[in-house]
């Protein structure tokens, strides 16, 4: 079940301080790509950590953030999802990936949200940020302020889409503390990161992602992708009531991505207790009998 409100504290606290579990499956190494990853349970629990602590370049995991602030103000009743938006020049021109759009275009804060969540559209982030702050600095400035205010020490942001900018890194013990806290705080950003896709101005903006439809309880996904980066992925999902999230970072190829977070899942899965140990691959050697020499009589042995 996800924790509480109250226990925040306590679960941030078990985030920084668990222990890291052991990195191999009854004696077998995961075979991970990603560079860094870290798995949690509901309880904060770390059921399986590489360099969880390294420094990394965030990509558009960033957009977390940005998600986190936006639903901030809609609950302060500061911005409504049916607010329109004026898309300034600044955003319109933001570099690839984007939505496409145009300086002047009004655009539902809900819709932008959308892009950010599902198409992860850097035109998006920055219209959010330019209206919810005023500006994309000033909407930075709170990014950093929240950052510091939950505990994130390695995170340091420089923009809301994630485009690479020295200043900005991350790690993916602060990742998962961010995930966790976004799902927490505002469990309507499961749905959002659950989704596959939207509509706007007749326009399809699809995500096909095998996690997924793979039966491993997969509601809530952003990814992430800068040649700096590596491909990146913040997931979490829920089996029997019980949740993960887990974050990877630097894997050499989207498809990698996916692989490891599948492998992730199925260990958590096991550890907790959900499901049983997958059978050993390795094929039983049967040791071979001795073999009797015959000999004739008066023949030397």
């Amino acid at each position: 079940m996800l924790p509480s409100r109250l226990g925040l504290a306590l679960l941030a606290a078990l985030v920084l301080s668990a222990p890291v579990a052991a990195s191999a499956q009854n004696g077998r190494s995961l075979g991970l790509s990603a560079h860094s990853v870290l798995l949690i349970d509901a309880e904060g629990r770390v059921l399986y950590a590489k360099s969880p602590e390294d420094d990394h370049a965030p990509a558009s995991l960033v957009k977390l953030m940005t998600l986190y602030l936006a639903y901030e103000d809609l609950e302060a009743g500061w911005v409504s999802l049916d607010d329109l938006v004026v898309v300034s020049r600044n955003a319109a021109t933001t570099p690839r990936y984007r939505m496409g759009l145009r300086p002047g275009e009004r655009v539902p804060v809900r819709v932008l949200m959308e892009g950010v969540a599902i198409a992860s559209a850097n035109d998006a982030a920055t219209a959010l940020a330019e209206h919810l702050s005023g500006t994309e600095a000033a909407f930075v400035d709170r990014m950093n302020a929240k950052a510091l205010a939950f505990g994130l020490a390695s995170t340091r942001y420089a923009n809301p889409h994630g485009l690479p900018d020295p200043v900005q890194r991350t790690s993916a013990r602060d990742l998962a503390q961010l995930t966790v806290r976004l799902l927490e705080d505002y469990p309507d950003a499961r749905t959002m990161l659950g989704g596959q896709m939207f509509v706007w101005r007749g326009r399809v903006y699809a995500r096909h992602i095998p996690l997924f439809r793979d039966p491993g309880g997969v509601q809530a996904l952003k990814t992430g992708f800068t040649r700096e980066a590596g491909y990146n992925l913040s997931v979490s999902a829920w089996k029997n009531g019980h949740r993960f999230v887990m974050i990877v970072l630097g894997a050499q190829s989207r498809g990698l991505s996916y692989a490891d977070a599948k492998k992730l899942l199925q260990y958590g899965f096991v550890e907790t207790g959900l499901d049983v140990p997958p059978p050993d691959p390795r094929p039983r050697v049967t040791p071979k009998r001795p073999v009797k020499l015959r000999t004739r009589r008066g023949s030397a042995r």
